[in-house]
């Protein structure tokens, strides 16, 4: 099953979608563990090999190496401010002029960014993955394809568990905290709303074969 989104009364074999530079530059979105990043490890999968850049948004969170260590376990990593939303606009629009540019490496453990960065090189396919990727209309002016992952709410929370247990060092009653505190709500006040934006709405996440070999197939005909 995949959903499109009817808003402009257009099927998904008549987007009017815009190739620049010969760049497919794709925004995938979603709430916390909807299946986003499964979702783009299948789309490469089915890609060729060397075609496809991956911008994690979660890398342009704001360096928090001035605020003091008690306090950045309260950062809210799920409201727009947390983002550096002007670098990762102009890492796009560097990409597009064949351009590489210098990803920052941010650490969840630490809530700072390291002095290291990931160099990423211009390919035919970009892919922009994060919760706000679709949250910006700067950045959504930059996107030629605009995805939403959807997912129910239980199956989120379960995923959101085990990664922060497992990836962040917390305890279920610090995440479970988090996600009644901070998650939740800016997800329903800033996540979910960018799903009104979306192109494809593809619901089951990274389980919805179809929605990504449907997907897929759309890349490689632009690609072509």
């Amino acid at each position: 099953m995949i959903t499109f989104v009817q808003t402009q009364e257009k099927r998904f074999s008549d987007l009017n979608i815009c190739f620049q530079e010969s760049m497919i530059v794709i925004g995938i979105a979603g709430g916390t563990g909807s299946g986003k990043s499964t979702v783009v490890r299948r789309i490469i999968e089915n890609l060729p090999n060397a075609e496809v850049s991956v911008l994690a948004q979660d890398s342009y969170y704001k360096d928090s190496s001035h605020v003091p260590v008690e306090d950045r376990q309260h950062i809210n990593f799920d409201h727009p401010e947390a983002f550096e939303w002007d670098l990762l606009i102009q890492h796009i629009k560097d990409l597009r002029t064949g351009k590489d540019i210098q990803q920052p490496v941010y650490s969840y453990l630490t809530c700072t960014r390291s002095e290291e960065t990931i160099t990423i090189k211009p390919q035919k396919v970009v892919i922009v993955e994060g919760i706000l990727s679709l949250g910006h209309a700067k950045l959504r002016d930059l996107m030629d394809i605009k995805v939403f992952v959807d997912c129910e709410s239980d199956i989120r929370l379960s995923r959101v568990v085990q990664r922060d247990i497992i990836e962040r060092g917390k305890n279920v009653q610090q995440v479970l905290n988090r996600y009644e505190n901070t998650v939740r709500p800016s997800h329903l006040q800033f996540i979910e709303p960018t799903k009104q934006f979306a192109d494809i709405i593809v619901p089951q996440g990274g389980q919805n074969h179809v929605a990504i070999d449907i997907l897929t197939q759309f890349i490689q005909k632009n690609l072509a």
